[in-house]
């Protein structure tokens, strides 16, 4: 993905805060490993609900890594986005003297699915407890799509381009799309991602009306697509975010290049028409590898949607065939997400973290949970393999009928 002037969007820093890990170094071992942590949800008013098990991120201190200010303005789907794009900033050693001379040059994009439910829900009890007096001045904000990408400028001092692609989860992956076109477009910087924090109990009752939802008791067995005993999905809470850069810029200070951000696309075929997201998936296959000059045979590893529907693993698993051919049934595909849940827009880009660093260490990390793989395809199960990757495709699709995939490609060694 380049532009005519020759600007080439590359990523340079990652920041996850993940049921697995809350820093991406303890994400990545898990992942590698095929640590499975999902578990019965054990969130205060959570404990009745039809919804047993969940990705929770645990220990996790959002006064030791964020100032007092902007925790009481703020969501704990903000937190968690605050961590992890601090975590990318100092992953891709870019501190505030390399910018504050041009601020303007630095910007923000975040995906957001539901926005902060969690806030939103205790200041809704309040009104209709103690009286609208009691409601705090931060409602307004604290719930919104935006209130991550405001707050991570906020906090920054980035005056660049900012944005928020509000979507069902195949918005984490275009968001990465949208940063990468604004840095082909002339800004140097972008703190792009996403976190979600679903597991509030108003987030939660909104959940159970979603088709696909898994409500089984077991957690090894609550989240296992591609398999005869699929149920659904499970949620998880947490995201991760990226620095895309321009590639000369990042060169120019001396930061690690690590990975092309080099195509992209999108579709959409409908709320729930799992049977068309097949032509969907694929269109957006094609797409992504025309705009990365890829052929087929080119990509890797997969790193799939996986959404645990009987009919829409299906449709993953031909969307593949017919816009990879052969090579679909012979590339490598995972899904780490089995083992920790599906973060909403948070989880594709928790699958782009996973794919820039299954490219760097030469493995393709195992699917959790998942053993008896029922469709055709090469589902990476029990542990890690050891692969030479240069090319990675992600897919996402959304409860609400969006389908992307984006193209990843390994920048060795810092070099093109």
């Amino acid at each position: 993905m380049s532009a005519s002037t020759g600007r080439r969007p590359v990523i340079t820093g990652i920041g996850v805060v993940a049921p697995n890990g809350i820093t991406t170094e303890t994400f990545w071992k898990s992942t590698v490993e095929g640590i499975s942590v999902l578990d019965r949800i054990t969130r205060e008013g959570c404990e009745a609900m039809p919804l047993r098990v969940a990705g929770q991120v645990r220990d996790f201190d959002p006064a030791s890594l964020i100032e007092e200010r902007f925790l009481a303005q703020t969501d704990r789907f903000t937190h968690f986005a605050l961590a992890a794009a601090q975590a990318a900033l100092a992953d891709a050693r870019l501190s505030r003297t390399d910018y504050e001379n041009s601020p303007f040059n630095i910007g923000v994009v975040t995906a957001a699915g539901s926005g902060g439910g969690e806030f939103g829900q205790r200041e809704l009890q309040r009104l209709w407890g103690p009286g609208p007096r009691s409601v705090g001045p931060y409602q307004s904000i604290a719930w919104f799509y935006a209130a991550s990408t405001g707050q991570i400028s906020i906090r920054g001092g980035f005056k660049g381009p900012c944005g928020v692609v509000a979507s069902d989860e195949a918005g984490g992956l275009d968001a990465l799309r949208h940063a990468a076109a604004t840095v082909m477009r002339g800004t140097d910087t972008m703190v792009v991602g996403a976190a979600e924090a679903p597991l509030a109990p108003y987030s939660v009752v909104c959940q159970l009306g979603y088709e696909g939802l898994s409500l089984r008791e077991e957690p090894d067995r609550a989240y296992r697509p591609f398999t005869s005993s699929a149920c659904g999905f499970v949620p998880a809470e947490g995201g991760a975010f990226l620095l895309v850069e321009d590639e000369r810029a990042a060169r120019r200070r001396g930061a690690p290049v690590r990975a092309e951000v080099a195509g992209h696309a999108t579709t959409f075929t409908g709320e729930a028409r799992w049977a068309a997201s097949r032509e969907g998936l694929a269109h957006a296959v094609r797409g992504a590898l025309a705009e990365a000059h890829c052929a087929p045979e080119e990509i890797d590893v997969v790193f799939a949607d996986a959404l645990g529907i009987p009919e829409a693993d299906r449709a993953e698993a031909l969307a593949l065939a017919d816009a990879l051919g052969a090579h679909g049934t012979r590339v490598p595909v995972t899904a780490p997400k089995t083992g920790t849940g599906r973060a909403y827009c948070g989880g594709p880009v928790l699958d782009v973290a996973a794919a820039v660093l299954a490219m760097e260490y030469g493995a393709v990390p195992p699917t959790p949970n998942v053993f008896d793989v029922c469709h055709d395809l090469d589902v990476v199960t029990g542990r890690a393999r050891a692969a030479e990757l240069r090319t990675a495709l992600v897919l996402s699709r959304g409860l609400m009928g969006s389908n992307s995939a984006l193209v990843v490609r390994h920048i060795a060694d810092g070099t093109s």
